[in-house]
């Protein structure tokens, strides 16, 4: 396999864990009944949000790279109200990506370069690599904001580091 593909599949691997590590810090925070509270009638709950990664991540990298059966109901991502528990909910986000993080590592540099449909559209493995990656972090900012304005808290992301260094 070329540097820039291993290089690829490494920084969306890193990205994953960084994400899931964001959002599982913001689902210890809430309470059970904040999960499925909605900023208001347009916008989803933590839960939805969850859902959907969870749905995303299922078709895009476990179906689609790692070539197993396509079982979403995206639908239903957004129209549950409730009947997820915040552990269950916790435990299926998890267990999800840490099967994608293992068919990512292990991806091969044909699958990063096969055309496959997905939804509605046909797309190189490198596509949904990058895709499967954006997508996470927009809705791993959406968890965060949300998780912010219901607790009032520094979630303590970036503890402990200097952001303000500069290269010397």
């Amino acid at each position: 396999m070329n540097s820039i593909s291993q290089e690829l599949i490494q920084r969306c691997h890193d990205y994953f864990e960084e994400n899931r590590n964001k959002i599982l810090i913001c689902l210890s925070e809430l309470k059970e009944e904040d999960i499925w509270k909605r900023p208001n009638e347009s916008s989803n709950a933590i839960g939805n949000q969850m859902l959907h990664l969870c749905g995303n991540i299922r078709q895009y990298v476990i179906s689609s790279l790692g070539r197993q059966q396509d079982l979403r109901q995206r639908a239903l991502e957004f129209s549950t109200k409730e009947g997820h528990s915040k552990k269950e909910i916790t435990t299926l986000f998890a267990d999800t990506v840490q099967e994608a993080k293992m068919i990512i590592l292990n991806l091969e540099e044909q699958e990063l370069n096969r055309v496959r449909p997905v939804q509605t559209y046909v797309q190189s493995g490198v596509h949904v690599l990058i895709h499967v990656t954006e997508h996470f972090s927009y809705h791993t900012g959406q968890i965060v904001f949300w998780t912010k304005q219901l607790i009032d808290k520094d979630l303590g992301f970036y503890t402990g580091l200097d952001l303000n260094k500069r290269d010397q």
